[in-house]
């Protein structure tokens, strides 16, 4: 990958825009450092033309959220035959759709909250969902908890469902699951560590994801060596379910009855100074944020597996 010209794939037009510039400044320095040639790209609409007068070889897509997280990038990219980082189209879409990823968790036999999905308009109401309060109110399409609630009062409700649906014309209601919030990290198809969140406030929200002090992070997840290698395999299996390719972080929830839970899976995850993934390379895998950089890029591929 050295002797291509590589585009880190940053911005966007998502509610993670500040974090996607973060995470793309930092994965810039870092190819650089290693004497790649690399270009940092703010994405707009007109990504296609920057990427042809940038002469751009290969992408390092540091993007989040949606046109960048959830397979509109990587279907350009794979039109423009330019080998890009992390999973493909399909994989990628359905990660981010949450409905259609944690439908793939049922079919695949891998717990996740149950849950109950409403389009605008249509009614929601708790005496007709078959799991009472507490329960999770979020966006469909969305990324960094953007959008999401915890209602454990009826009066709740309306504002969380506005909420949710001020992102998003699909949501979805879930049963509060209660337990530690373990993220695993996988790397090149394989589990290299899960670390736990202990949030400041009442869950792992967008301001205890980005903001310092907000959440303590505890490596190794203080888990039973069974279970962590419990949650290590549940992590791996929900990857491969949604056909990941790369790299990604699974977000799980470890109950007191050691069950585990199936938050998401994020295939572009954060690569800022308090990102998970990094966090997870450097004590799992004894590997430096400029290490990871460079494993990821020289994965880029297409999904016909040219690079």
């Amino acid at each position: 990958m050295k002797k291509k010209k590589i585009g880190v794939l940053m911005g966007g037009l998502s509610a993670e825009r500040e974090v996607s510039l973060n995470s793309g400044a930092a994965v810039h320095q870092a190819l650089l450092a290693q004497g790649y040639d690399a270009v940092a790209i703010d994405v707009g609409r007109n990504l296609a033309t920057v990427l042809e007068r940038e002469g751009v070889q290969a992408a390092f897509i540091a993007l989040h959220g949606r046109y960048g997280e959830d397979g509109c990038i990587q279907g350009l990219l794979e039109l423009m035959q330019i080998p890009y980082t992390g999973s493909g189209v399909l994989a990628s879409a359905l990660a981010m759709h949450k409905l259609f990823s944690k439908q793939t968790f049922t079919a695949e036999g891998i717990l996740t909250a149950p849950f109950r999905h409403f389009r605008r308009g249509e009614p929601v109401r708790p005496a007709e969902l078959p799991f009472g309060l507490p329960l999770v109110v979020k966006p469909a399409q969305e990324g960094s908890s953007v959008g999401v609630s915890i209602v454990r009062e009826e009066k709740q409700l309306a504002p969380a469902l506005e909420l949710a649906f001020r992102h998003d014309s699909d949501i979805l209601v879930e049963q509060y699951i209660k337990g530690q919030e373990v993220q695993v990290g996988i790397l090149d198809d394989r589990p290299i560590g899960a670390i736990e969140i202990v949030p400041k406030g009442e869950f792992y929200d967008y301001e205890a994801k980005y903001t310092d002090g907000m959440a303590e992070h505890i490596f190794p997840a203080r888990l039973a060596p069974a279970l962590y290698e419990k949650a290590l395999q549940t992590g791996l299996a929900a990857h491969r379910s949604l056909g990941c390719s790369g790299y990604s972080r699974v977000d799980l929830l470890v109950t007191a009855h050691e069950e585990c839970y199936v938050l998401e899976v994020n295939t572009l995850p954060g690569m800022t100074a308090l990102s998970l993934l990094p966090e997870i390379a450097a004590k799992g895998a004894g590997l430096s944020f400029e290490a990871l950089v460079a494993r990821i890029i020289e994965s880029a591929t297409l999904s016909t597996g040219t690079n």
